[in-house]
């Protein structure tokens, strides 16, 4: 399949081939036919190679600054400065070069003015690939050499005005390409982002739904005795509610830092009349499921060796630690806090 590239590296080629070609056909006898033969090659040369030469493509800051996509994957790459300075010299050389090479009597023949949309396509060529400065100095100076030798009048009338508006097109069109391609990238990143916090509403709603089945699977059936015995418990059904309850807290508090094997610690923990309370607040952010299974595993082991009264089970803000386990046993008031702590115990960050 041929690409919209290539037609208009085409259509360039025989346009310009066509200008040149122009030069060539003499109606009438010319002065130095080899000083035109030899503008007629600077031309061809330089306009050829403006079209073809294409150096690596280089980064263009995307819209939050940083680098975006490069230059010549959604439009035309910049030209080199050596390329620049060759086809300023050829605006500058050509029309003075034709002029005496066919001699002053045929400036206004079309062997003689074909250099009017010769530079002028050169310079298009030029915008296009991005150096708008050498395009508009390179009309600049066609426009003073064309009306200094033909004057004014038979220059805008025999092709500067045209080599003006396709050099004005160009740059409107480059502009407006690469706006689009601005936007296209900007709207890319926006979708990557909303396809983002979509995938993540997904896993958050995921995870609601595995707690509300695990909440059901724990309190439905003390809940289901409940309503069956009119709220009169026993002892034991009522410590099953406690356990109960306290596992429910467990799942919406600090859900990340449960297991099977944490759980069933915990549950062993209130049974035997400990109090538990487990806290989540942030210090688990960013952690992989890897670093969280190391994290549990060594949770489960604090509690399966710990016989404190009281437990707390916090994650720590601190960049070292992860989590915090505090153990206090239910002394008398006449022991300090100090006296009162019998487990202190800090799970650091996997490395």
């Amino acid at each position: 399949m041929i690409s919209v590239r290539a037609v208009l590296t085409g259509l360039g080629i025989a346009f310009t081939a066509y200008l040149a070609a122009r030069g060539l056909a003499w109606t009438e006898p010319v002065d130095f036919p080899l000083v035109i033969v030899v503008a007629l090659s600077l031309y061809l040369v330089t306009t050829w190679l403006c079209i073809f030469w294409n150096p690596p493509p280089r980064p263009r800051p995307g819209p939050d600054g940083r680098p975006g996509l490069p230059i010549g994957v959604h439009g035309p790459t910049t030209l080199p400065v050596w390329a620049c300075l060759l086809a300023f010299a050829c605006a500058v050389l050509v029309p003075t070069s034709i002029v005496l090479g066919v001699g002053v009597a045929n400036v206004d023949e079309p062997f003689a003015t074909w250099y009017l949309g010769g530079i002028g396509a050169l310079m298009t060529i030029v915008m296009v690939r991005r150096r708008p400065w050498i395009a508009w100095a390179g009309i600049v100076v066609l426009g003073i050499a064309s009306m200094a030798w033909m004057g004014v009048v038979d220059a805008l009338s025999l092709g500067l005005v045209g080599s003006i508006v396709w050099v004005g097109a160009a740059q409107l069109l480059l502009y407006s390409m690469d706006r689009a391609a601005r936007d296209t990238e900007h709207l890319t990143q926006l979708q990557r982002a909303a396809s983002a916090w979509q995938a993540a509403q997904l896993v958050r709603g995921r995870e609601r739904r595995v707690q509300v089945q695990r909440a059901l699977a724990v309190a439905g059936p003390v809940l289901s005795r409940t309503v069956a015995t009119g709220g009169e418990l026993d002892d034991a059904q009522r410590l099953e509610a406690r356990i109960a309850e306290g596992a429910l807290r467990d799942e919406m508090r600090g859900p990340r830092l449960l297991d099977d094997d944490v759980r069933a610690q915990l549950e062993l923990a209130r049974r035997r009349g400990a109090t538990v309370t487990v806290l989540d607040e942030g210090g688990l952010d960013g952690l992989d499921e890897a670093s969280l299974t190391v994290i549990r595993a060594q949770l489960a082991d604090t509690l399966r060796s710990s016989q404190a009264d009281r437990l707390y089970i916090r994650t720590s803000p601190d960049e070292r630690i992860a989590v915090t386990v505090v153990g206090r046993s239910a002394a008398g008031s006449g022991l300090s806090d100090e006296d009162a702590v019998e487990l202190w115990h800090e799970i650091a960050h996997p490395d």
